[in-house]
């Protein structure tokens, strides 16, 4: 036997030769990291459960590819930012009287087009459009309402900012125009839901109504892969998230339930890009609070593309959101670009705050 063959069995290598396969003794170190487990992929976890959703042959697993093609898309361009002067303003204000930043532009394009591509989808509602885009998609079966980039005033300083979408079935018959009942439907109405976290690590958090999964980016495989499955959020939670600049315009009752959770030596986070503060909430136990204060009487947090799907991913991973008096879910929209209040997070602290209301 020659030097290599030697080499060969000291490794547990098998080497073939004319006379014979060669055995090869196993392992003496212990190997396990460096063949750790690299996880399910979004791809692999969609079609396994695609049997859950008979009635949607396939659509509504292409559609949430679509969305997940486009975050990857989205997350190298928030990636090389600071080096493709595509920070800042892009000179112009939405529909809900904000200045859009030019990454809000590049996101609400890829993720428009991606809808498009796809062709399962025959309108979609962003923020940053006045009006229902029509897809003019005659086979479309589904409705999307998208905050393309939420928090794109923190990209700038390199603070975590999200995409937020939600997911319905078109109501009218296929082949017929877009109608409002189309659009305006109650968010019990999803069918999925999810969001998208660009932070140190990028995210894909969804549901479709059985639980919720958060998948991690893998940027050299160019893959999502599961890192949380079946999220669930704490009942109870010492984090309350809230602007502390609003406190001298909201109601008497968000006061006496500010100043109760100081005195339990609860912990004031506060980021400022919804998706950053929901996530951080769902898995450390906390609430979210935008109440409606003396500037914003109907509260700022928009109800089809923001609050609707993170009240969704909420009672899915077992919390709970509303209004300050109706579950979020049950609201009946009546405005393409209505704004609500929204507390949102752990439910034995929700229902805490309820007691001050």
């Amino acid at each position: 036997m020659d030097h290599a063959d030697k080499k060969g069995l000291d490794l547990g290598i098998f080497f073939v030769n004319s006379d014979k396969v060669m055995k090869t003794k196993p392992y003496t170190q212990d190997i396990s990291p460096l063949g750790y487990t690299v996880g399910v992929t979004l791809d692999r976890f969609i079609k396994d459960k695609q049997a859950d959703f008979p009635f949607a042959t396939g659509e509504l697993s292409q559609l949430l590819r679509d969305i997940a093609l486009a975050s990857k898309i989205v997350a190298r361009e928030i990636g090389r930012a600071g080096l493709s002067h595509v920070t800042g303003a892009f000179g112009h204000t939405n529909v809900q009287g904000e200045e859009q930043q030019k990454l809000d532009v590049v996101a609400n394009i890829r993720f428009t087009r991606a809808l498009t591509k796809g062709g399962e989808v025959c309108a979609v509602v962003s923020e940053e459009e006045n009006e229902v885009i029509d897809l003019q998609n005659k086979t479309g079966k589904y409705v999307v309402a998208i905050d393309p980039l939420d928090g794109s005033s923190n990209i700038d300083v390199n603070v975590s900012i999200g995409t937020i979408f939600s997911i319905y079935r078109r109501v009218t018959p296929q082949g017929s125009p877009i109608s409002e009942q189309d659009v305006l439907q109650k968010g019990s109405q999803q069918v999925a839901a999810g969001y998208v976290l660009y932070g140190s690590s990028t995210m894909l958090v969804y549901t479709t109504g059985i639980g919720v999964n958060g998948f991690t980016y893998e940027r050299s495989l160019g893959e999502f892969f599961l890192s949380h499955p079946a999220i669930q959020a704490p009942v109870t939670g010492d984090i309350f998230t809230i602007n502390d600049g609003l406190t001298p315009s909201v109601g008497l009752g968000i006061v006496e339930f500010l100043n109760a959770c100081k005195r339990k030596g609860r912990t004031s986070r506060y980021i400022g890009s919804l998706v950053a503060d929901f996530h951080r909430n769902l898995l450390k136990g906390g609430i979210y609070l935008y109440p409606s204060s003396t500037k914003n009487p109907s509260g700022k947090i928009r109800l089809l593309y923001e609050a609707n799907a993170l009240a969704f991913l909420a009672e899915q991973a077992g919390g709970m959101a509303t209004d300050g008096r109706r579950r979020i879910l049950d609201i009946q929209p009546e405005s393409l670009h209505q704004r609500t209040p929204l507390f949102i997070g752990s439910r034995e602290l929700v229902e805490e705050l309820h007691t001050h209301l």
